[in-house]
């Protein structure tokens, strides 16, 4: 059962619990857009001067709009394109303190200053990224990186399970 946990202020403290509660909320779920959903929720809830945060899916070769909470946004980003898309193929985080100072930003909203893209891969294939979006200069650092990559990591067991 989830239950919420009051955070206590302590950042790394903090990012372990939301792991647990990321696990607990995933426990026996067999449909991964379910599972996405909640992540999204999850995160959405528990970082601060965020304006976006969810998924994108690679289909046919292209990242689709998956689960995710905040204004309407892009629908598809080609490989290589944008902050997702060169996370993609880079083969890791981008972890960018100024959107306009990235080559070939896309600006699904344009309050959007800073982001972070986690590129997901399953079993070698590319299965999407996790795009978090702040409209704060700066807003993510290197404790960000790290615990949104281990969140990313403990999704992913459970993803795999069921693809």
């Amino acid at each position: 059962m989830f239950e919420v946990k009051p955070y206590t202020g302590e950042k790394e403290k903090d990012y372990e619990l939301v792991i647990k509660q990321l696990m607990a909320l995933s426990e026996d779920v067999e449909d991964e857009i379910a599972l996405l959903s909640n992540a999204s929720a999850l995160l959405n809830q528990f970082l601060e001067e965020i304006n976006w945060v969810g998924f994108y899916l690679w289909k046919k070769d292209q990242l689709v709009l998956g689960p995710f909470q905040g204004l309407p946004a892009c629908i598809t980003i080609d490989y290589g394109k944008g902050v997702c898309g060169t996370a993609l193929k880079d083969k890791k985080t981008q972890l960018v303190p100024n959107v306009n100072e990235f080559p070939g930003h896309i600006a699904c909203d344009a309050a959007s200053k800073s982001e972070i893209v986690i590129p997901i891969f399953i079993k070698d294939k590319i299965y999407g990224v996790l795009d978090i979006d702040s409209p704060i200069y700066n807003r993510f650092d290197e404790i960000d990186q790290r615990y949104l990559e281990k969140f990313v990591e403990s999704l992913k067991s459970y993803i795999s399970k069921n693809i």
